[in-house]
């Protein structure tokens, strides 16, 4: 098993009633979003990174991107830069 801690986290009663509905395991649940989360964050910086050194993705790198994974692909933009700082 994964070396764990428990946390309190208080959440609006409504949500807690839709996550119910779609989970047996609420907190095994925020967990995985909470990864994807910061996975996602990971990757917004390396973007921008990557654009900061290369300049901005042009329009058939996205479009080979979108071809690639079959879903919509933007240029990481300063605000999703901002959004992407992963607390340290």
């Amino acid at each position: 098993m994964a070396d764990t801690t428990r946390i309190t986290v208080t959440l609006p009663a409504e949500l807690v009633a839709a996550l119910k509905e779609v989970t047996d395991h609420v907190s095994g649940y925020v967990a995985e979003t909470a990864v994807r989360e910061l996975r996602r964050r990971l990757v917004e910086a390396d973007l921008q990174r990557r654009q900061e050194e290369h300049g901005v993705f042009t329009e058939a790198e996205l479009a080979d991107a979108r071809s690639r994974i079959g879903g919509q692909v933007e240029p990481v933009t300063e605000r999703t830069a901002d959004a992407a700082a992963v607390p340290r």
